[in-house]
């Protein structure tokens, strides 16, 4: 029997969401193994995806977890890429700032001995 589910290929539907900039990119990740399709490793650009599969992929040095929601007929401008998936990506943890101002060279040595004690004063 055939899927009633609709479904496209993988590298399409990432270029019509706009996640890359030219289909080939797309299809270059997904042929290198770096796209998971429902927690499985796709590695053939013609991977048929549909409404409800989630994507995990690296993109810009974060890992990018995406909840398909519908297909596109064409690549749209940004609004309405957006519309086609949901991001499930976690929230990166915020940058702790430095409290103090700059370690002086004392501070400096102080840290060295701690981290290596066998090399302390000559």
């Amino acid at each position: 029997m055939t899927d009633p589910r609709p479904t496209d290929r993988l590298d399409k539907w990432l270029w019509q969401a706009r996640f890359f900039k030219t289909r080939s990119l797309a299809t270059r990740l997904v042929a290198d193994g770096q796209v998971r399709v429902n927690a499985a490793r796709a590695v053939k650009p013609a991977t048929a995806v549909g409404p409800g599969d989630v994507l995990t992929f690296a993109q810009g040095g974060r890992i990018r977890v995406i909840r398909i929601l519908a297909l596109a007929t064409r690549r749209g401008p940004a609004p309405e890429a957006q519309a086609l998936y949901e991001d499930l990506t976690p929230p990166e943890a915020p940058e702790t700032p430095r409290t103090g101002p700059r370690p002086t060279k004392k501070d400096r040595r102080a840290l060295d001995a701690l981290r290596d004690p066998e090399d302390g004063p000559a």
